[in-house]
């Protein structure tokens, strides 16, 4: 294992990727969180204190033989990687999967605090009478169905400057039982709107507020959350590197996944500008591409891989009995296969990767 490979960050496509590398290359991976955070159930983990631990799972077991750094990339050049304690790593290969953030609950950056903070949403919920959910998109929509579904009665509005549910090139009989589920489970839906100003209280806090939209409506709830948003931070590449980012943060790859103009510089997930949704599937699968052709280039051996833009396919759950899915192969399914899909979240898969592959309980 002479060549040296380090994967900035421990997300989905960060942690495939080094898993995959372990045997075969000396892999650092990057990553300033204690625990790898499986955010795919951290919205179920709001409601059901039974996946609050769940969703934290400690990096210790990913590598046999490479090494974790819970430590922050600060420079990121074609061949070293400067971290903020001061070391500096050197690096034949580098794998940027640095994600994306985005508001609380449905991204949690600190599991240090990420229970505390589940515990206190929750205590709020439990005793809100009216909650406000701005995004009518995938995050929106699940929470809608997850708090509706843990507090039958509980007011649910969801407010969406956008004209219907969701972005994305999906069918309306999926839209269609999205909407006969949520007016099923209480939510309603305020379409098209804006609003005229933020909630002036704290997201997630309990306390009485009025919002008004733009069409002069006024909707009165005690708790708000933001449910749309997200951004990339890829501040720490050097200028070679950045000549790649996009006006929103992302870099062009080519379709090797390569950062345009780098040979040995690869991106995965979130920070990558493919045309497609953003998506834990997704950067699994760009990793599987990178590992190839890292694989491939360290034996000398082999074509490479290239990635195709996934097409749009989407698993939503509205609480554990509900949801809707798509995938253009299987068409359209209802409450029961959507249900059964995210029974357990996949988290199965994350745990063995991470080496925690005891079963499940709770």
């Amino acid at each position: 294992m002479t060549e040296n490979v380090v994967v900035i960050g421990g997300g989905y496509g960060g942690i495939a990727v080094a898993k995959a590398l372990d045997d075969i290359a000396r892999v650092t991976l990057v990553e300033p969180r204690e625990a790898f955070v499986h955010n795919v159930a951290a919205l179920r983990a709001v409601v059901d204190p039974s996946w609050q631990e769940k969703i934290f799972i400690p990096y210790g077991g990913l590598l046999a033989h490479g090494s974790i750094r819970q430590d922050r990339a600060t420079l990121v050049s074609a061949t070293s990687v400067e971290l903020a304690s001061g070391e500096k790593l050197p690096a034949d290969y580098v794998v940027l999967a640095t994600g994306s953030s985005g508001p609380f609950p449905a991204k949690i950056e600190d599991p240090a605090r990420g229970g505390a903070d589940l515990e206190r949403l929750r205590d709020n919920l439990l005793r809100a009478s009216h909650v406000l959910l701005l995004g009518a998109g995938a995050v929106g929509l699940e929470m809608a169905g997850e708090i509706t579904s843990a507090w039958p009665g509980k007011t649910v509005t969801v407010v969406d400057p956008g004209s219907d549910l969701l972005a994305g090139r999906f069918p309306d009989e999926f839209r269609g039982l999205l909407r006969e589920q949520l007016s099923a489970l209480g939510v309603r839906l305020k379409l098209g709107r804006r609003l005229r100003t933020q909630p002036e209280p704290e997201a997630g806090s309990l306390r009485p507020f009025t919002v008004t939209t733009d069409e002069g409506e006024v909707i009165a709830a005690d708790l708000w959350l933001p449910c749309f948003g997200g951004s990339v931070d890829t501040g720490y590449l050097d200028p070679a590197l950045a000549a790649a980012r996009q006006a929103d943060g992302r870099l062009a790859v080519t379709p090797q996944l390569n950062v345009f103009g780098q040979d040995r510089i690869f991106a995965v997930g979130d920070v990558t500008a493919v045309p497609e949704m953003k998506m834990a599937r997704n950067a699994g699968q760009h990793a599987e591409v990178v590992a190839a052709n890292i694989r491939a280039r360290i034996l000398g051996d082999g074509d490479p891989v290239v990635y195709e833009p996934a097409a749009d396919a989407i698993v939503l759950p509205l609480g554990p009995a509900g949801g809707a899915s798509y995938e253009a192969g299987m068409g359209v399914l209802g409450a029961e296969d959507t249900a059964r899909f995210k029974s357990t979240f996949y988290l199965e898969r994350y745990r063995e990767m991470l080496g925690t592959a005891d079963s499940l309980t709770g």
